[in-house]
């Protein structure tokens, strides 16, 4: 029998190692940046086509290579971060193992440029699928530039799996975000189908958050400095009352390389235990300084999983530090009085003689025990505006009137045990009869006893229902706002925004593009009232991402499921007679009306001989 163990070629085992190491164009963008940051740059522009799908260019202007190196640098293993095993426990930097470059070259077509500074020319060099197809020295900036067109070209199937290009772009922001904020002093910039996306100039920490989140992140920073012998730890947290519903906004470094630990993100949560609503993450952006020795970065293809020796103490160093942070924020808020807009420039200096002395005016024949005296203000329900003013009004007997319902009112009360008049609300609808018990449940009375439905739930049920058949049937209305909202969204939100835009449409918004990260809002849905079209729009985009992390749902049944739960009355709205009705006229009209959208039940009934049990026991 022949042997059939045959070594694969070098082509075939990059194609292979690139299933790992470059998994979408956002892989690609992330090796290539942490390279430039490798080498020293301070300034790397990023440029895009098609969302990376047909060009990805990367310019620095750090050491740049010799043309040995260029050559050498898509070898499989090729790397000048270390020279032996050891070396493995005192890495600094973002890349070593030297199979990114040979990875893309395999599944690309590649063109490099780079010159040293000590040089004259620069090299030039057109790869192709792990195929050299040229190499000759040219004149070039210093340091790098290098072109990834056509991603993915040689394997097809691949390349079908990528997502719409809002999806991969958001992906790629991700990764440009975590980059920039390991490495605030560095100029990055992101241009995507000749728009600038990204123009960040060098900068404090603060300062690369605000820019990358948004101005309205200055006043949400709480910052957090811990110095141990185990670690160092620094960064900040996002103040409780801003806690969003998704984690999106959590960023964990280790010596500037971003991570994702499950461990050490439960050890920022229990930090703001008893601060948080449920269902709510904080935002954090901390650098923990280790020594390379202790920790193990070799764990995974894309290095975002880190081993500890003392992983325990890390947790408790960081839970205390968090802690203590947010308990500097709460029990001691600063005063500046060296600001221009302190207490002493608000007082306005009058010369000596403008200054008049007060005086006080007042009725000598004022009275008040004389009824017909007593001011107006005092008594405006019983004021008549078609006759002088008296102490006691034409339409007094309306007083005992409303006396009169409220008695009868408590003696219904009296009839069912465990209510009171500002607790619930009675209405009558033939023969049955309706309570809101606690502004949260509307009780009904049935034959064989009565049901109790959850006013929240029902609503949810209600819109989601409606705003579903309204996507799919487009036949969603719109109410204009008297005065267009403009609404500036983060680049990963806005993206995401672009990919939903013709169905956020079909459910009623009428909303534009408006310059860089920027819509206004027009119009809302017409099923939506006295709702703040800024906190709209981002809760529903918050919603769906929270749904897609958890429920990986349907685009359309993810936006309808969204809208609803934010639209809907929340537990401790009032509810008048008519509205009760209206609700539970709605919520059997659906067609799953007894199913909220958290999978529990609308509606509990309880039975005569069940209140019975309970009195016998």
């Amino acid at each position: 029998m022949p042997d059939i163990i045959q070594l694969l070629p070098d082509s075939v085992a990059n194609q292979i190692a690139a299933g790992e190491v470059v998994q979408r164009p956002a892989s690609a963008v992330k090796e290539l940046i942490e390279n430039a940051i490798d080498a020293g740059a301070d300034k790397i522009q990023l440029i895009l086509k098609d969302a990376g799908k047909a060009l990805i260019q990367v310019i620095d202007n750090g050491c740049g290579m010799s043309l040995t190196d260029a050559r050498m640098c898509f070898e499989r293993h090729a790397t000048s971060k270390i020279r032996k095993a050891e070396d493995l426990f005192a890495i600094r930097t973002m890349g070593f193992r030297g199979e990114a470059m040979a990875s893309i070259a395999a599944i690309a077509q590649v063109e490099l440029k780079s010159r040293r500074h000590e040089d004259e020319l620069g090299t030039c060099i057109f790869i192709e699928g792990s195929e050299v197809l040229s190499q000759e020295p040219c004149s070039a900036n210093t340091g790098t530039s290098i072109s990834i067109k056509n991603l993915f070209y040689n394997t097809p199937a691949r390349r079908n799996f990528l997502k719409s290009n809002p999806v991969e772009m958001r992906h790629i922001i991700d990764e440009f975000q975590r980059v920039a904020l390991a490495n605030p002093q560095v100029f990055l910039t992101m241009h995507h189908d000749g728009q600038e996306v990204y123009h960040l100039p060098s900068a404090s920490l603060k300062q690369r958050i605000i820019h990358l989140l948004g101005n309205n992140y200055n006043q949400r920073l709480v910052p957090v400095e811990e110095d141990t012998t185990i670690i160092r730890l620094n960064g900040y947290v996002g103040k409780p009352e801003f806690a969003r519903r998704t984690r999106g906004e959590q960023f964990f470094f280790v010596n500037n390389r971003f991570i994702k630990d499950a461990y050490l993100n439960h050890a920022v949560l229990t930090a703001f235990e008893e601060l948080l609503p449920d269902d709510t993450y904080p935002l954090y952006v901390l650098f923990i300084d280790i020594d390379p020795s202790k920790i193990d970065i070799n764990v995974h293809p894309t290095k975002t999983e880190i081993k500890y020796q003392d992983e325990k103490a890390i947790y408790a160093i960081i839970r205390s530090a968090v802690k203590r942070a947010l308990g500097k924020y709460n029990i001691t808020p600063t005063l500046d009085f060296d600001q221009e807009n302190s207490i002493g420039h608000l007082i306005t200096q009058k010369p000596f003689e403008e200054i008049v002395q007060p005086t006080i005016a007042f009725n000598p024949d004022f009275n008040p025990f004389a009824a017909e005296k007593r001011p107006e203000r005092e008594l405006p329900f019983l004021r008549d505006n078609n006759s002088p003013r008296t102490a006691i009004p034409k339409n007094w007997d309306t007083l005992y009137e409303i006396a009169k319902k409220e008695e009868s009112l408590q003696h219904e009360m009296h009839a069912n045990p465990g209510t009171s008049v500002n607790e619930q609300e009675i209405t009558k609808s033939g023969e049955k009869q309706f309570f809101q018990v606690h502004n949260r449940f509307i009780l009904s009375q049935i034959k064989s006893g009565f049901m109790l439905i959850h006013q929240q739930w029902a609503h949810e049920r209600i819109l989601y229902e409606r705003f579903l058949h309204q996507l799919q049937t487009h036949s969603g209305l719109s109410q204009q706002s008297l005065f267009p909202q403009s609404v500036t969204l983060n680049s990963s939100d806005f993206e995401l925004l672009r990919e939903l835009l013709p169905d956020i449409r079909a459910l009623g918004f009428d909303v534009r593009e408006f310059g860089k990260n920027t819509v206004v809002v027009e119009g809302i849905p017409a099923d939506i009232n006295n709702a703040n079209e800024h906190e709209l729009l981002e809760q529903l985009l918050e919603g769906f991402k929270n749904n897609l992390a958890i429920l990986k749902l349907d685009k359309r049944d993810n936006l309808a499921r969204s809208l609803a739960r934010n639209a809907a009355i929340k537990t401790g709205t009032r509810l008048s007679m008519e509205e009760m009705n209206q609700l539970i006229d709605q919520l059997f009209a659906c067609q799953m009306p007894n199913l909220a959208l958290n999978g529990k039940p609308v509606i509990t009934t309880f039975t005569l001989n069940e209140l019975a049990e309970r009195f016998e026991k």
